[in-house]
């Protein structure tokens, strides 16, 4: 797609903590009637929904006498992600896969369709989300050692034989989008001006990420 394909208002799926990037694939269960609208409604058109998150601050008040929020303020950079499969279910809910396309910025909401958030949004910040990469420098080898620690650590299960195969810039859009990061720190992977401003910021928040209250930072890695 180019940047005239994009559209000038999206609906919005507001996902704390999930990330989309450019090429990444995001699976999605889709059950709450107001996304099961959105997504029927994007099926019947582009194919196209805005992926983006709550602000952190936004949660604060989520466990009120209302309970959640139903319309937090949303950051302000998210991602056009396209339906590129879907699995439509005996009940009416829909496992679905979307692939990035590119960043947006919200411009401002124009309120509820079928119960959920549409905004106009400007990709013009982004064009470069919808090129060819541009070369890549950064040290693969120290990243997946800051990531073996950080799993090992954390208990996760990894399958290493699958991160080793991928290119760089798989590994730079696959980590961000599958490691558990809080709210905030996802944001500024997705905010990164470009991939290799990406691999520094993921390369930090691993290293950071990897390391025990009171851990020697010199510690060999695992």
């Amino acid at each position: 797609m180019t940047l005239a394909d994009m559209p000038a208002e999206l609906g919005l799926f507001p996902l704390r903590e999930v990330l989309l990037l450019p090429r990444g694939k995001l699976p999605l269960n889709v059950f709450e009637p107001r996304y099961v609208a959105l997504l029927e409604d994007a099926l019947a058109g582009n194919r196209l929904i805005g992926m983006i998150q709550p602000r952190d601050d936004a949660m604060d008040d989520e466990d009120g006498e209302n309970g959640e929020d139903q319309f937090p303020p949303l950051y302000d950079i998210g991602a056009v992600g396209r339906v590129t499969s879907f699995t439509e279910r005996a009940d009416g809910t829909y496992a679905v896969t979307l692939t990035g396309l590119a960043r947006f910025r919200l411009l401002r909401e124009t309120g509820l369709h079928r119960g959920y958030r549409r905004a106009r949004i400007d990709v013009s910040s982004f064009a470069s989300d919808l090129t060819d990469s541009a070369d890549l420098f950064f040290d693969r080898s120290r990243m997946l050692t800051a990531l073996r620690r950080y799993c090992s650590l954390r208990g996760f299960g990894t399958r290493w034989n699958v991160i080793e195969q991928m290119d760089d810039e798989t590994l730079l859009i696959t980590l961000p989008m599958i490691c558990p990061f809080p709210a905030a720190k996802k944001q500024a992977l997705l905010e990164s001006a470009s991939l290799n401003d990406r691999a520094r910021t993921l390369q930090t928040l691993l290293e950071l990420a990897g390391h025990e209250p009171g851990d020697d930072a010199s510690h060999p890695p695992v």
